[in-house]
């Protein structure tokens, strides 16, 4: 009668935890579903960025933007619009096309990044007129 206690006790114990990692989980993913919320408004979250980003954010050529979609960053998935663009490097000079990656957390921007080659490998860029327009 007391190993059947004992075992009994065992397996409650073991459904208690088998629950716990279940709403774990379940909280987790609900936490990243509210991570990963998709930017609404992108573009104008990355051209009011551009102007701490940059040194010079007047006279940008060739911008290009690619549309909102989920990627590695570090260990985990979030939204990243990736941008081409040929920015001043001093004065009339021009530093030569750039790549970076704007990633978005609660669908809002968070950072750049300047290393892309896994976040922004086969983006569909279209041009981005709005980031040629750019004032000081």
């Amino acid at each position: 009668m007391l190993g059947l206690m004992l075992r009994l006790t065992l397996l409650a114990g073991a459904g208690l935890l088998v629950s716990a990692c279940a709403h774990t989980t379940a909280a987790t993913d609900a936490a990243d579903s509210e991570i990963n919320t998709p930017p609404a408004d992108y573009k104008r979250d990355i051209l009011a960025a551009m102007h701490a980003y940059l040194n010079d954010p007047t006279g940008i050529r060739d911008a290009q933007i690619a549309p909102p979609v989920l990627k590695p960053v570090g260990n985990d998935q979030r939204y990243v619009v990736c941008l081409r663009f040929n920015p001043k490097s001093r004065g009339k000079d021009y530093a030569g096309t750039r790549e970076i990656a704007a990633v978005f957390m609660v669908g809002r921007f968070d950072h750049f990044l300047d290393k892309t080659q896994d976040q922004c490998a086969g983006a569909a860029y279209a041009p981005f007129p709005e980031l040629q327009k750019l004032a000081r």
